[in-house]
């Protein structure tokens, strides 16, 4: 199927030409942006609640080659005081590149060493590719010989296990569409963490890819092979870099099933993860498809380190955010080549605002920790990670409204000013909610920046078009009038964070009113909303005459569920 826009109607039409199958039509009605998405959304399903320290900085590398290697990172991050929620590890621990697996003498205290990150209040993910090596010899490599025992694996044209190609070398894939395949990975995820606890998934490599086309022998010559119409995909062919199109899954065919690997896989991972951990998962997904933001965030992929993926990336997050997929963000600094001093402190200006923060490098290039670079360029990326800490409690309410009203994290401006023309084009700044613009340097040696204030007033966070300064240490935030943003003192954790004191920025509205929010619970449970486990408090601000200032507030206590704060709030005024 594809779809053209047409100009030949008396109005402008998008037409769609089938090659078969079933195509159903929602249209939804609106008539404002958000609506749309919340009508979009009661359809595909709202996405998960997040768990606090998820919404924390996270950091990882392909090529922390050793637990020693690791444990030296999460130590210089602390030793310069940056902050650091998540320590990830990329493929290099697994043993032979094999999932479910480590490697024993360059990860052999990875159980001790992710039992040391919990001790600190940090928390530890490692990656999980669904391809699952069957080269092994039988009976030592437990993930494969069981998915063979209980017939898991995703099978060719003629019903033998479709083999391709990943990391480990020859590999099988799990149907996901299977019932019995959920509960083999949940098994194996179970054994695993039983072994090493890590505390959320990265499940990449997910569309599913290989390395060869279509299997290791190669796919038959058929109608789902070579339909009638192919997108222009690289390699010419549907097949090109992932499965045959006449694979065999539970449900149907995999060329019915493709686009919906990424999702399959990733309920299962969620599942298993909840049932297993029995606290708020955490998964991130490489592939995605309409509904994965109920059980994963996505990363926008292996970005380039440099300039023009910079400024791409503020659509792709805008993008996720409208599709039902809130906790998104792209690669901090960029995962592909090396970055510079430069671009890498933009890129963590940027990046403090993306919902999902995490600063990602491939294995050949320099290094792009915080603390490798100059004492000018850490101050300034400490002081963008600091200003997201402190903004935590607003960005975990703004996730809250996502997962109970289907409302936006990150924004586009066209979103929350519909009727203005000038915000139907503007991708180089954003929102979070409706409250703060984020109008981030997007260019080279830039030290002002054209940003657009929509109408009404705008408090700078730091004390029409407009030409805004902004020198390396600086990203230029602003409040919208008649807001009240929550926020605590920063910390190097969230598990340090969260007992910090309560402050409030207030912006009063030309007409002398504000009003905020707050939602705020014990960050990790299940079904703290649904089950009445939170605390919810409403803050208003009003102006009486030219002087007096009232200030009140309203909490919802559920379950005896506490704030860390007295009766007392520190405000601090926008002027």
């Amino acid at each position: 199927m594809f779809l053209s826009l047409l100009s030949i109607h008396p109005t402008p039409a998008l037409t769609w030409v089938a090659i078969g199958g079933i195509l159903d039509l929602y249209v939804f009605l609106g008539p404002d942006p958000q609506s749309v998405i919340r009508q979009y959304l009661q359809v595909i399903g709202y996405p998960m609640m997040p768990p606090y320290w998820s919404l924390g900085f996270h950091l990882c590398r392909w090529g922390y080659t050793t637990t020693l290697t690791t444990r030296h990172v999460a130590q210089r991050m602390h030793n310069a005081t940056f902050p650091l929620d998540v320590q990830w590890n990329d493929l290099d621990y697994a043993n032979k590149d094999r999932v479910f697996t480590f490697d024993p003498w360059r990860f052999g205290d990875l159980p001790e060493m992710v039992e040391d990150f919990h001790e600190r209040g940090m928390k530890y993910i490692l990656i999980l590719d669904p391809g699952i090596s069957s080269s092994s010899p039988p009976g030592t490599y437990s993930p494969f010989d069981e998915g063979l025992k209980r017939d898991v694996f995703i099978k060719n044209a003629t019903g033998h296990i479709l083999i391709g190609k990943v990391w480990p070398g020859q590999t099988a894939f799990p149907d996901f569409t299977n019932p019995e395949t959920r509960r083999w990975w949940e098994d194996c995820i179970r054994d695993f963490h039983s072994k090493v606890p890590v505390d959320g998934l990265w499940i990449d490599m997910n569309e599913p890819a290989s390395f060869v086309q279509g299997s290791a022998e190669g796919c038959p010559a058929s109608d789902l092979e070579n339909p009638p119409y192919t997108p222009k995909v690289v390699g010419g062919q549907l097949s090109s870099g992932t499965l045959c199109m006449s694979a065999q899954q539970k449900l149907s065919t995999h060329y019915d099933l493709h686009n919906m690997y990424g999702l399959t896989e990733a309920y299962a991972t969620h599942s298993a993860l909840m049932n297993i951990r029995g606290q708020r998962p955490f998964v991130l997904s490489r592939s995605s498809f309409p509904g994965i933001g109920r059980f994963s965030g996505v990363w926008t992929g292996d970005v380039g380190s440099d300039w023009e993926q910079l400024r791409y990336s503020i659509p792709a997050v805008l993008q996720f955010g409208l599709f039902g997929v809130p906790l998104v963000g792209a690669d901090v600094c960029g995962f592909g080549g090396n970055t510079t001093e430069e671009l890498c402190v933009r890129w963590m200006q940027l990046g403090a605002f993306y919902p999902f923060m995490r600063n990602h490098n491939d294995k050949p290039n320099a290094p792009q920790e915080p603390y490798v670079f100059g004492q000018k360029a850490q101050a300034a990326m400490r002081s963008a990670l600091n200003l997201r800490y402190s903004l935590l409690p607003f960005l975990y309410t703004l996730f809250h409204h996502a997962h109970t009203s289907a409302a936006t994290v990150a924004r586009p401006l066209f979103m929350e000013f519909p009727t203005d023309d000038n915000c139907q084009a503007v991708d180089r700044q954003f929102l979070w909610g409706s409250s703060l613009l984020i109008s981030p340097v997007l260019e080279q040696g830039a030290v002002e920046l054209a940003a657009y204030l929509p109408s009404g007033t705008w408090y700078s966070l730091k004390g029409r078009y407009s030409l805004l300064p902004a020198p390396l240490d600086t990203i230029n935030v602003h409040v919208r009038e008649g807001h009240i943003i929550p926020q605590q003192e920063p910390a190097l954790t969230t598990v340090a964070s969260r007992r910090k004191p309560f402050f409030l920025t207030v912006a009063l509205s030309a007409g002398g009113w504000a009003w905020g929010d707050l939602f705020w619970d014990d960050g990790d449970k299940l079904h703290t909303f649904e089950t009445g486990h939170y605390c919810y408090v409403t803050f208003t601000a009003g102006q009486v005459g030219k002087r007096r200032v009232t200030f009140a507030f309203t909490v919802l206590t559920v379950s005896g569920l506490a704030l860390p704060m007295s009766e007392v709030f520190s405000v601090q005024w926008a002027l």
